[in-house]
């Protein structure tokens, strides 16, 4: 049996969300399952809808007018300042959208239930006392989980639990919580700006033995979080990110898995580590001792040591875990694999930077100020050895533009409809630091291409250096290019020896070049066609060469890429 099999609030409870509609959509809904209902929407001059799970239910082909509207405000809670209502001693949660003159024009009303048997998989954790951050998409059961956390803290395991609720989305609306949090005590936040305070004030004035927490999304709550696992309470608490990897991005929330900061090493000690000079790095231990990613509602990725975990991923490895499903009732445990012999270290992305090619100021090291991050992050994997197509999205620039681009180039890559899907954005470079880009692709991890002007051939350039892609060549040499750079880089960087190359034409070349400059190593060409050919160095091998000594016109653009 599933979760979503599990024991659930009844279906009266269902009925009290369902009286708070127009009569008309009331006898509609009275239709469906109440198991399958997510949420009811309600739009102004549009056809309201029933969301159920894999489908959508037009419920009137009447549209929602304003009276419709103030009919159901009319029955729930005060809308607070984070425009939610409830209804009372229930989970359900009524949300407006409003327009400039802060009229209501639109409402979600989303079913809460309280599932139990949902933390099956991670029982052990709960009971464990260590401080555990849920990741999770929206709608993947996170505030579930948390409700189902607080009852069997408080319930099953005797200790004294408070809640801070901000949106009452725990509790419930009203001053009664709901039975879905056992025993379980409840403090309500007045204002969502205040959550830090009362998280604070809960440890001070009550108590606690654990504190459960929904949605740490600013810099206070995190280091409220930190001050509350540093008194010795235990922690349990959900973030917005998706992944692990997503908080270190993070730079508002990196500090709930150490935080990352830039260190520069010795020539010796980078050499005895056998990477860069300029490294990414924790910056102190995690608040929370167990990360756990939700997949699904009966799947998760349990990071059980959150600093080895972060040290792996800032290393360029693999990170591991221990994936949990829940099959027919029992709990399947799967061992994900740490590291499959990734090549070494490389530099790291800032999450703010552009994803463009190193030039003689960054093949060394990023430049000053830049936090860096992860640049292969699992399961993606660098353009032009990507497995699966790549969605990219065209931002302040032509989309059609893209799409003749992407099928002349023949990269295995799609034009993505929405900048939050997509893996790679390119736009001009005038409005690269445009603050919802750079929002969505810190949180994303999304590359950014930038292009000077909105023209084919200037696509055709970023993209082709993007995907590894050489102009007139057979895709099988580019893959046999490829394949012998990566070897030699690995020998490279393991053994500390320069490594030269087989012969290749000068496209060829060139694609070698910009490959080995990830890895912030070096390379000159040799010899004279068509013997001519790659070098690669460690990085300082060749600091005392004569720039061009080995150089012709042909390969000038390359050296300067090898010899920064």
């Amino acid at each position: 049996m599933s979760s979503r099999d599990a024991l659930a609030v009844p279906h009266d409870d269902f009925q009290l969300l369902v009286s708070v509609l127009p009569e008309p959509l009331q006898a509609a809904m009275k239709e469906l399952s109440p198991a399958e209902v997510l949420e009811v929407v309600m739009d102004l001059g549009r056809s309201p809808e029933a969301r159920l799970t894999g489908r959508v239910v037009r419920l009137s082909e009447t549209p929602v007018t304003r009276k419709d509207l103030e009919h159901v405000l009319g029955q729930v809670g005060s809308v607070g300042e984070d425009n939610r209502a409830g209804i009372e001693r229930t989970l359900h949660r009524v949300s407006a959208i409003r327009n400039r003159q802060n009229k209501v024009v639109g409402l979600t009303l989303r079913v809460g239930r309280a599932i139990f048997g949902t933390i099956d998989m991670l029982k052990d954790l709960i009971g464990s006392g260590l401080n555990i951050l849920l990741l999770g998409r929206p709608g993947v059961g996170k505030t579930t989980k948390l409700r189902e956390v607080a009852r069997v803290l408080a319930d099953d395991l005797g200790k004294r639990v408070m809640v801070v609720d901000t949106s009452n989305e725990i509790g419930g609306d009203g001053d009664i919580p709901h039975p879905g949090i056992g025993g379980a005590r409840r403090m309500q936040v007045s204002r969502p700006d205040r959550q830090h305070d009362v998280m604070i004030e809960a440890v001070e004035n009550h108590m606690p033995e654990a504190i459960i927490v929904d949605e740490i999304g600013t810099s206070a709550e995190a280091a409220a979080a930190r001050t509350i696992a540093e008194r010795g309470v235990q922690l349990v608490a959900t973030a917005h990110g998706n992944t692990l990897e997503n908080l270190v991005l993070n730079p508002t929330l990196s500090d709930l898995v150490g935080g990352v900061h830039v260190v520069t090493l010795s020539d010796e000690e980078a050499r005895r580590r056998r990477t860069q000079k300029t490294i990414s790095e924790r910056r102190a231990p995690p608040t929370f001792d167990v990360v756990v990613e939700m997949v699904n509602r009966d799947e998760v990725l349990v990071h059980r040591d959150t600093a080895q975990s972060v040290d792996r991923l800032l290393a360029g490895e693999n990170v591991g875990g221990e994936r949990r499903l829940l099959v027919e009732g029992q709990v399947e445990v799967k061992e994900e694999p740490e590291s499959v012999a990734p090549l070494p270290p490389r530099a790291v992305e800032a999450p703010r930077g552009l994803s463009r090619g190193p030039t003689r100021e960054t093949s060394r090291e990023p430049a000053a100020g830049r936090a860096p991050s992860r640049v292969a992050p699992p399961p993606r994997r660098e353009p032009g050895l990507r497995q699966g197509t790549t969605r990219i999205y065209a931002h302040a620039a032509s989309r059609d533009l893209l799409e003749r681009v992407l099928r002349d180039i023949g990269a295995d890559a799609r034009v993505a409809g929405r900048l939050e899907n997509a893996d790679v954005v390119i736009t001009l470079r005038s409005r690269a630091n445009d603050p919802k880009l750079r929002k969505v692709s810190e949180k994303t991890g999304a590359r950014v291409l930038a292009i000077k002007r909105n023209s084919s051939s200037e696509m055709r350039r970023v993209l082709r250096d993007a995907f590894l892609i050489a102009e007139g060549v057979d895709e099988d040499q580019v893959r046999e290019a490829v394949s012998e750079a990566e070897h030699a880089i690995q020998r490279v960087l393991s053994e500390s020896v320069a490594v030269p190359l087989a012969p290749r034409p000068p496209r060829l070349r060139k694609l070698q070049h910009r490959l080995v400059s990830r890895y912030h190593l070096e390379t000159v060409s040799h010899g004279s066609e068509p013997q001519r050919h790659l070098t690669i160095y460690p990085l300082g091998a060749i600091v005392d060469m004569p720039r061009g000594r080995e150089l012709d016109g042909e390969d000038e653009e390359e050296g300067a890429e090898g010899l920064a």
